[in-house]
Parts: C-alpha cells; structure tokens; sequence
C-alpha cells in the first residue's frame, strides 16, 4: 500500500468522508426531543407577553413555526411513527407538565385565550409535520 502524501492527509482531515455523519441517528433524535422540550417551556414563558399594552403571543408563533420543522427533521431520520412525533410528544409534555404543576407549583398556563392557543396550535402544527412525514414516507412506499 503506498503512503499517502502530506496533501492526501491533509485533504482527509480537512474533508472527512461524507457518508459518515457526524453524531449517530440516535444521538440527534435525542438532541431533537431535547429541543422539543425546551419549546415547550420558552413558549409557555414567551405566551403571556405584552408590548405597550397590546398582547403579542410569541411563544405560539415560535411553537407554530419550529415544532412542524423538528417533527420533520426527526421524520427524516426515522419515518416510524413514535420516532417522527417524539419532538411533539416531548412539546405536550413540557407544556402540560410545567403549565399546570409549573416551578413551585404555579400554573402556567393562565385561563385566558393565549393559554389555549398555545396547546392547540402546537398539536396543530406538530401533527400538521407528522402528516407530512407520514405522506412522504407511504408515497415513498407505493413509488409514486
């Protein structure tokens, strides 16, 4: 086998072989599920925000936005159902856990119309990534 040469090293180094990924598929379903939780939690604090008096939800535009893309993002590296939705399942959870049992006891998730817009539109749109995930993965099935 001859020896490589300082630029065939260097070119190793520098551009590593792009079929192996960086982090192992469990590891960024992990960092996924992660950020699901942590959506969670900064769109219940950013829900009850106001500017000059006027009530601004960010919190549900935030989870609207973010929660179809991590649902996809896990869908792409493993179409399965459970594996695809747990970016979801780990939003309810931190939305129902820290929302009606919140830091030392406090709910969250106060009774006014942000608070139910917030779960609502987050199942909506965490769903609304599953399908999408679900369509690619059976249209990928039947080959059309």
């Amino acid at each position: 086998m001859p020896e490589k040469t300082v630029d065939e090293t260097a070119e190793d180094i520098m551009a590593p072989d792009r079929e192996q990924p960086l982090l192992p598929d469990g590891a960024l379903i992990v960092l996924l599920v992660v950020d699901g939780l942590l959506l969670g939690a900064f769109g219940l604090m950013f829900t009850p925000l106001y500017t000059s008096g006027i009530p601004v939800p960010m919190g549900i535009v935030l989870s609207v936005l973010v929660l179809p893309w991590l649902v996809r993002q896990a869908g792409e590296i493993d179409a399965r159902p459970a594996v695809a939705g747990a970016p979801l399942i780990a939003w309810v959870a931190a939305v129902g856990v820290l929302g009606l049992f919140g830091p030392g006891g406090d709910a969250m998730l106060l009774a006014n119309w942000q608070s139910l817009l917030l779960p609502v539109g987050g199942i909506g749109a965490g769903l609304w990534g599953l399908r999408a995930v679900m369509e690619r993965e059976y249209r990928g099935r039947d080959g059309g």
